[in-house]
């Protein structure tokens, strides 16, 4: 698929482009070198490092650079999301000599865009998907997406929660998907001029298969349409790529995925 330099930058470094909700903070080099997006808590999967431009010479240093930041902001590591037009040309063997090792979970994201349209596939009967209209809802969705990701739903904040509701609508929506009345998958979307942006896609595993992410997914492209929004992007793993790619969703990008712990 052939995509615009705005667009393609949009797949490749979502979180640079996302309005920064309550407890979010995004550190921009002023010399372009990097950009690193914190989002609430403290572990290494808090904070993502992206858009990197790096002369050859200066990995080392700069890497000894963003840990600082990070220690200074008491966060135990972070993500590495390097999108194909990141430099040096060979950042990823440079980095994993410093010890910034590939993702095992998911090694390689791909950034993908859909035409923003309201017309997906048909969903099952009993499948629905809609924005959260209550803060239970929210953390509902919370707690979906936690223990999707192989996480607790114990971890879930509440104060994190309420001051996130407060923003639900404007910077943008989380999801949850339905079935037969029952919340079951969760995503977020983020609106950019742009392009509008999908996060956190999740379904529990007792009801994967039954197209409740399809729902979400479903359901977000519609907003987009309502909202004027001319596509839709998200970084896709080895679960979601295929069921994107049935959607009508094209690869622009690739994305090595890096952790950095700490």
């Amino acid at each position: 698929m052939e995509v615009d330099a705005s667009i393609r930058e949009l797949a490749e470094n979502p979180n640079l482009h996302q309005p920064l909700a309550a407890g979010r903070e995004l550190l921009v080099d002023p010399d372009g070198r990097f950009a690193i997006y914190l989002a609430a808590g403290t572990g290494p999967h808090s904070a993502t490092v992206q858009r990197v431009r790096l002369a050859e010479a200066d990995v080392d240093a700069t890497v000894a650079e963003i840990r600082a930041l990070l220690r200074k902001r008491g966060r135990g590591g972070a993500e590495w999301e390097l999108g194909e037009s990141c430099t040096p040309i060979d950042l990823v063997e440079r980095l994993s000599r410093l010890g910034i090792v590939t993702d095992e979970d998911e090694p390689v994201a791909t950034g993908m865009v859909l035409a923003a349209r309201s017309d997906l596939q048909p969903l099952p009967p009993g499948i629905s998907a809609r924005a959260v209209s209550s803060l239970a809802e929210l953390v509902a969705a919370r707690r979906i997406q936690n223990e999707a990701f192989g996480g607790s739903e114990d971890t879930v904040e509440l104060a994190h929660a309420e001051a996130d509701f407060a923003s639900e609508g404007k910077v943008g929506s989380t999801f949850l998907a339905f079935a037969d009345g029952a919340p079951v998958a969760a995503g977020y979307a983020s609106y950019t001029p742009l392009g509008l942006l999908l996060f956190g896609g999740a379904t529990l595993p007792y009801a994967r298969g039954r197209g409740a992410y399809r729902a979400l997914v479903a359901a977000r492209a519609a907003e987009a349409v309502a909202r004027g929004t001319p596509v839709v992007v998200t970084h896709a793993g080895k679960m979601s790529r295929p069921i994107l790619e049935r959607l009508g969703f094209a690869p622009v990008a690739r994305i090595d995925r890096l952790l950095d712990v700490l």
